[in-house]
């Protein structure tokens, strides 16, 4: 690995690496071995659709099945191991940062994939908004443990100038020639993979990126989990680095969605029955589309909740009592962040109204709306579906050290994993 200059120095320091690849001889198509994020792939009919897709999917190493953890990152390493020995896949032959880009219809998405490095400062460099959950940390820790390596990018953005300068003219310069690998995933987004070993190029991308902090947008248990695997390695070495997609979002804006929650044994009757007095509830036709809407302008003006479950119907839930919120809401914190929706859900409804444990048993984290009406529907408990947070307003409260409830932002389109993977044991 090229480990000149630091993070340490100020800004992001994105080294190149020896990237995993899978042989495309070896495997029936590469659309068929990539999955989304592991945190996005929930579901078990979801794993067995993509182990389905083809023996090699990426999920039997993000996702490994077995009975129990130990085995399960067992299974993942020796999985790995097989397909180096196999020949599906294999390292490239010098180290490289990677352009990727995603494109479907009107949207396109540019940037440089990497190996971040994480010397102190690197806190304050790459600036998290939401919470993480432990248990969720450990066990990622222990996959990479195992592996010895990282299997999925985590998505960093920055604000550039908004001009083909840097590094992303470096991006647009290297586009322009032949791509490693190019598919279509069957969800009709596009992917394009390049390489750049140029030391001039490699030189144009540091010094740009080194007068940047970057907002995590999606990984941030990854992000705890590379901080916690380099404290267990103090030693210079792979382990001070973490795999990275880092987009410049004044050049190619991200969408930012909700992230909905499933109350799995919270029946949607006696959900709306505790709001009474202290919400207003109102009765909101559908389909899913006109709901959100009417969502979408309720939250405008405040606080705003959809709920449904077993009933198929939709409840809109919006004007809490300020009093209410005055007693259920920590006041030491900014007023951007005691405003938050995901921060009222939290605090007023889930803690204080519901008493809803926030544990996997208690509460479902579902990135698609329409998955969460229907398995509300099917398990009978509540489906509260939340409208998206501006950018501004997450990177403004980043920048101020202030972290979002948990599972708050859904920034897309989320980088494939399985395109481009990177291993320490290579490193």
């Amino acid at each position: 690995m090229n480990t000149t200059g630091s993070a340490a120095n100020g800004g992001l320091h994105l080294t190149p690496f020896r990237g995993l690849r899978y042989v495309p001889e070896r495997v029936g198509s590469l659309a068929a071995v990539t999955s989304p994020p592991y945190d996005v792939v929930v579901r078990p009919d979801g794993v067995h659709h993509l182990e389905s897709a083809d023996p090699h999917n990426i999920v039997r190493l993000i996702l490994p099945q077995a009975d129990t953890t130990e085995a399960r990152h067992r299974q993942a390493a020796d999985t790995l191991h097989a397909w180096l020995s196999d020949g599906v896949l294999a390292a490239d032959t010098e180290p490289a940062l990677y352009v990727y880009e995603q494109r479907k219809g009107d949207l396109l998405q540019r940037g440089l994939i990497g190996a971040l490095e994480l010397t102190p400062p690197a806190e304050g460099i790459v600036l998290p908004h939401e919470d993480v959950i432990p248990h969720v940390v450990e066990d990622r820790a222990s996959l990479m443990r195992t592996t010895a390596a990282n299997l999925d990018p985590l998505l960093l953005t920055y604000r550039g100038n908004g001009t083909a300068t840097g590094a992303t003219a470096v991006i647009e310069r290297t586009v322009l020639g032949a791509p490693l690998l190019a598919t279509t995933t069957e969800d009709g987004m596009s992917h394009r993979l390049w390489s750049v070993t140029d030391p001039a190029a490699l030189a144009e991308v540091a010094d740009d990126l080194a007068r940047h902090q970057a907002l995590i947008a999606d990984g941030h248990h990854r992000w705890a989990t590379y901080l916690r695997l380099r404290e267990e390695h103090r030693s210079p070495g792979p382990w001070n680095y973490g795999l990275v997609l880092l987009i410049d979002t004044a050049r190619y804006p991200l969408q930012v969605r909700a992230i909905h929650r499933l109350l799995n044994h919270l029946p949607v009757a006696d959900a709306l029955t505790a709001v009474e007095g202290a919400f207003r509830v109102s009765p909101v036709e559908g389909p899913l589309a006109a709901a959100l809407d009417a969502l979408a302008a309720a939250a405008s003006e405040g606080n705003a909740f959809l709920l449904t479950g077993g009933d198929g119907r939709f409840h809109l839930i919006d004007r809490p009592a300020p009093e209410l919120l005055t007693r259920t809401i920590p006041a030491d914190r900014p007023e951007a962040w005691r405003t938050l929706d995901a921060t009222v859900l939290h605090a007023t409804l889930i803690d204080h109204i519901w008493h809803v444990p926030d544990s996997p048993e208690g509460i479902t984290y579902i990135h698609d709306a329409q998955a969460a009406v229907e398995q509300a529907a099917r398990r009978g408990g509540t489906a509260v579906l939340m409208h998206p947070v501006r950018e501004d307003v997450v990177r403004d409260l980043a920048r101020q050290g202030v972290t979002m409830p948990r599972k708050s932002t859904s920034f897309g389109p989320k980088p494939a994993t399985g395109l481009v993977l990177r291993s320490l044991d290579v490193d």
